[in-house]
C-alpha cells in the first residue's frame, strides 16, 4: 500500500534528501513564490534524478500575491499564466494531483462569493484546459473559508471530474466557522486531496496529525467510502513531525482501511 504524500518545498529538498531516500517517501514538491520564476526544466531534472527511487509526486503551486478569482484581469492574466507554468514544471514529474489555494477571502470580496466565482471560473477552466495532456487531478485548497460555501458552488459551476477539493484538516480547524459535518455534506463527493496537520486553533501551526484539537477520526471515517480514494499529504515543517505524523496516519489507515 503506497504511503502518504509528505509536502516539501522545492528549494529544501537537496537538504532533506537523505532522509527521504532513507525512507523513500512519496513526495508533494511545493513550488513557493520566491524560488518559482528561478525553476526551470533543468532544475526539474536535476530533482526527477535526486528522486532516483520512483517516488509518487505531487505538486503544490504557488500562491502568495496571486488572485485566482481577481475582479482586475491583468492580475487575473498574470495568476493564470503562473498556474499554467506551474503545470508545464510539473509535468515531467508526473504527479497525481496539483494543489491550488482558492484565494477566497470573504471581506476581499465584499461577502460576494458570486463576484469571486466569475473570475474563478475563468481561471479554473484555463489550468484545467492546459492540463488536459496530464493525467493528474487539479485540487482546489481551502484557507480562510469559514463555510464550505463558496467552495461548492466553484465545483458545482466547473463540473469537471477532474477538477475537486483538497481539503485541509488544519485551516478548517484554524478558520471554519461551521461544523465539519456541514464541510462533509457539502464537499465530500469532491475530495481528491486531504492535507493532514493539526493546530489548536491559535495559529497553523502544522502540528502532526493528534496534537491539535481536528477531529480526525470524524475526517478519516467519512472519507473512508471514498472511490477513487483521495491522496493523503503529511503537511508537518520537521522531519521529527513528519515521521510522528506518518506515523498516526498509519494507525488511522488501519483504523478505518484508508
Amino acid at each position: 500500500m503506497a504511503g502518504p504524500h509528505v509536502h516539501v518545498p522545492f528549494e529544501r529538498v537537496p537538504g532533506f534528501l537523505p532522509f527521504i531516500k532513507e525512507r523513500r517517501l512519496d513526495l508533494e514538491i511545493y513550488f513557493g513564490t520566491r524560488v518559482f520564476d528561478s525553476i526551470g526544466p533543468v532544475e526539474i531534472e536535476r530533482l526527477a534524478k535526486d528522486l532516483d527511487y520512483n517516488p509518487s509526486i505531487s505538486v503544490h503551486a504557488p500562491f502568495m500575491d496571486l488572485s485566482p478569482g481577481a475582479v482586475d484581469t491583468e492580475v487575473r492574466a498574470v495568476t493564470i499564466r503562473k498556474l499554467k507554468r506551474t503545470l508545464e514544471l510539473a509535468g515531467p514529474l508526473q504527479p497525481k494531483a496539483v494543489v491550488f489555494h482558492s484565494g477566497y477571502e470573504k471581506w476581499r470580496f465584499g461577502l460576494r462569493p458570486d463576484i469571486w466565482l466569475e473570475g474563478s471560473l475563468i481561471t479554473w477552466d484555463a489550468v484545467v484546459s492546459a492540463a488536459s495532456g496530464m493525467d493528474a487531478k487539479i485540487a482546489i485548497e481551502n484557507i480562510f473559508e469559514d463555510d464550505p460555501h463558496n467552495l461548492k458552488l466553484l465545483m458545482k459551476e466547473l463540473g469537471s471530474e477532474r477538477f475537486g477539493l483538497c481539503f485541509d484538516a488544519g485551516h478548517f480547524n484554524l478558520f471554519s466557522k461551521t461544523p465539519l459535518s456541514d464541510w462533509l455534506g457539502e464537499l465530500l463527493p469532491y475530495i481528491k486531496e486531504l492535507h493532514l496537520h493539526d493546530n489548536l486553533r491559535d495559529n497553523d501551526t502544522h502540528l502532526p496529525i493528534g496534537e491539535g484539537t481536528f477531529d480526525f477520526d470524524a475526517l478519516f471515517k467519512a472519507v473512508s467510502g471514498l472511490s477513487p480514494r483521495p491522496l493523503y499529504t503529511i503537511e508537518a515543517h520537521s522531519p521529527e513531525d513528519v515521521l510522528k505524523g506518518m506515523g498516526r496516519f498509519n494507525e488511522y489507515r488501519q483504523r478505518y482501511l484508508l
